[in-house]
């Protein structure tokens, strides 16, 4: 019992400051933000290819899923930059918002309701009520900070494609670390594991919404 209220505590002290740091950087944006997205992703990278490395997979797929960390990372990466530089902090929080609550709901909704299991051989945990949860908490996220942000050019009901996107990531990942036979891609946070554990779900969905905004799909009203 202590041991279990002392880890509590370690992973509560972690998120804060995780969340303090991003936080700061999302504030400030410009150099701030750069610089936290290049060390992240180059961290996050790091921790995919050692993955990839103690997998138990054939040669080509070993390369492919080698090929595939690199511009996943660094795409969601410069999706984020562009986000935040060209439409705002708004439209970056709602970015991460719906990951966020993607998280928190499908945390929850399995808690309370239970039931099937989505994928007990890859991620014995997770419900097809969590599922839902999640996609339903990212709808909400997406329709109160998307409409605070002044998002246009794309429905916000899209937040519940970005909740599935976003599992599909925790999903993938938890395969990723079946295949290699650990527990965390890393042990960079205390209680959390690797970066990459904390932004598996960010990773789709900011490649996604931030090539959408490149190509003028996603802009804001004038005032948002």
């Amino acid at each position: 019992m202590t041991a279990g209220k002392s880890d509590l505590w370690v992973r509560i002290g972690s998120a804060i400051i995780l969340f303090a740091i991003a936080g700061t950087a999302l504030w400030f944006g410009g150099l701030a933000f750069g610089l936290l997205l290049l060390v992240g992703g180059a961290l996050v990278i790091a921790e995919w290819l050692a993955l990839v490395r103690t997998m138990t997979l054939s040669r080509g797929a070993k390369g492919a899923l080698i090929a595939l960390g690199p511009v996943l990372t660094l795409g969601a990466v410069a999706g984020l930059w562009f986000i935040r530089d060209q439409l705002g902090m708004t439209a970056a929080l709602w970015v991460f918002g719906m990951v966020w609550a993607t998280d928190i709901g499908a945390y929850f909704a399995g808690r309370a309701f239970g039931g099937a299991r989505l994928a007990p051989t890859i991620s014995p945990s997770k419900t097809w009520s969590g599922l839902i949860g999640g996609m339903i908490a990212a709808l909400i996220a997406s329709a109160t900070i998307g409409d605070r942000a002044g998002i246009i050019g794309v429905p916000l009901w899209i937040g519940l494609f970005m909740g599935l996107l976003a599992q599909l990531g925790d999903l993938a990942q938890s395969w990723m670390k079946r295949r290699a036979g650990v527990k965390d891609s890393g042990k960079l946070i205390p209680g959390h594991g690797g970066l990459f554990d904390r932004v598996d779900g960010v990773l789709p969905v900011a490649l996604l919404l931030g090539g959408l905004a490149f190509v003028g799909q996603i802009t804001i009203r004038a005032g948002g």
